[in-house]
Order: C-alpha cells, then structure tokens, then sequence
C-alpha cells in the first residue's frame, strides 16, 4: 500500500450464528432500550401499539412473542387498550436481554401474565398449534433461518392465528430515501457507539437490514411457509414495514 494512502474498508460481518447474534444484543442490553427511542425518535412505541392493534386480541388470547428481548412488544400485547392478551410468551436466546426484560415485567407487576423464556426462534420450545396470536419485533432478520423460523410461528399457531411482524425498510420516496440512508448508514451507527460503547451492533444493524429481503420478498417468505392473507404494510414513509398473515 502506497504510504499515506486511505485503507480500504472493513467490511462489516453480517453473519447469524447464533451464539454471535446472542452474544452481541446481551453486549448492548443495558443501553438497548434508550437507544430504540432515542434513534427512532420515540416512533418504536407507536410501530408496537400498531402490530398489537392488528392482531386484534379480546382479552383471552395467548400470544407468542419471538425475539422478544427485553419484553416492550411482550408488555404492549399485554397492557394494550385496543385489545390486550390473557397470557404473553417471550422467547429470545439472549440471556441479558431477558434479564433485563424479567425485571421490567417485576416492576410492572406483569409477571403473572408475561412468561419469559430462553429459546431459539429455529426450533421454537412450545407445542403445535398452542398459540393464538404471534409477533415479532426487529427480530426476523437476525434469525439465521428466517423460512424455518416463520414455518416454526406457523406451526405453534392455531388455525385463524394472526402473525405481526415489524421489520426495518427502506423507504421509497425521492430525497427521503438518501435522506434515510445517510442517517442509517452513518449517524446511527455513531451515536449507537458512543452510547453504548459497542461498535459491532450498530454496524451490523444498517448491514444486516441492507442484505433483508425487499417488503414483497419477505411477503412472499412467509407465504412459501404457508401463511395466508399476507399483507405488507408501510409504515413512516416505509422506514419500518408490518408484515399481516394468518394461519
């Protein structure tokens, strides 16, 4: 290399071996939940209360959360005004990010009602068709098999089951996309380190949601796992997407 010259990037490692996503989100747990609002300016509760609400739940429902980490989609499903869940399972394979979560759920007075549980989203511990609803957070592209984890949901679920997931996008309007991707490619990432003093995570948060599959892709993921009725729903200007299926 000719002295003085720029070095050439790192490429960052999107790799989703288990025990390396695990060990990443149990690395920035105690900063993750400040960093979902601060980063999405507070939106991240309003995408939850929307997948809560399209799941339309009556008070009697068990629900399944995948990837829960510390339990914000869990507790929504359970508290939620627009139609709450009897019973909340959360499963993640992150052990801090259920620590952490258990301990919210104590604070809340929720640990009646929402379970927590360590477990992998490929081989989900529950038996067929025990749930009535399912949902997942920013969890399905971290999954290393996201086919087998959505036939997985599919298999836990009863008949007429409804699934929510809430996925990152890339929105499509001129200006806003640039817009959107400097931001996500270059402040997140920053202010992500500084806060919590891990650079891998928040490199590998734009990487990974680069290489997830277009919103009709995906839609179309969970229809070869034998989902019907799929819907993809953008949502703020397409930065986040809701995938809808039933069973």
């Amino acid at each position: 290399m000719t002295r003085g010259a720029p070095s050439a990037p790192v490429p960052v490692s999107t790799s989703k071996e288990p025990a390396r996503i695990a060990g990443m989100f149990d690395a920035i747990a105690g900063h993750y939940d400040a960093l979902n609002h601060l980063l999405s300016a507070g939106l991240d509760r309003r995408w939850r209360r929307r997948a809560v609400r399209e799941l339309r739940l009556t008070g009697r429902e068990i629900v399944l959360d995948m990837c829960t980490g510390t339990g914000d989609l869990a507790i929504e499903a359970a508290t939620s005004t627009d139609g709450s869940a009897a019973r909340v399972i959360g499963i993640d394979f992150a052990g801090e990010m259920l620590r952490l979560g258990a301990r919210k759920l104590r604070t809340s007075g929720l640990s009646a009602r929402v379970c927590l549980a360590r477990g992998d989203a490929t081989r989900i511990p529950l038996p067929d068709a025990s749930c009535d609803a399912a949902m997942i957070a920013f969890g399905i592209r971290n999954v290393i098999d996201s086919s087998r984890a959505c036939a997985e949901v599919l298999r836990v679920l009863k008949p007429g089951g409804r699934f929510a997931i809430l996925e990152f996008g890339t929105p499509q309007m001129p200006g806003l996309r640039q817009l959107y991707g400097w931001y996500f490619r270059q402040v997140l990432p920053r202010i992500g380190r500084l806060v919590s003093k891990h650079g891998e995570a928040y490199d590998y948060l734009p990487a990974s949601v680069a290489q997830f599959p277009s919103a009709e892709g995906f839609a179309d993921v969970l229809r070869r796992a034998g989902f019907r009725s799929v819907r993809d729903v953008p949502l703020t200007l397409g930065v986040v997407y809701l995938y809808l299926s039933e069973k």
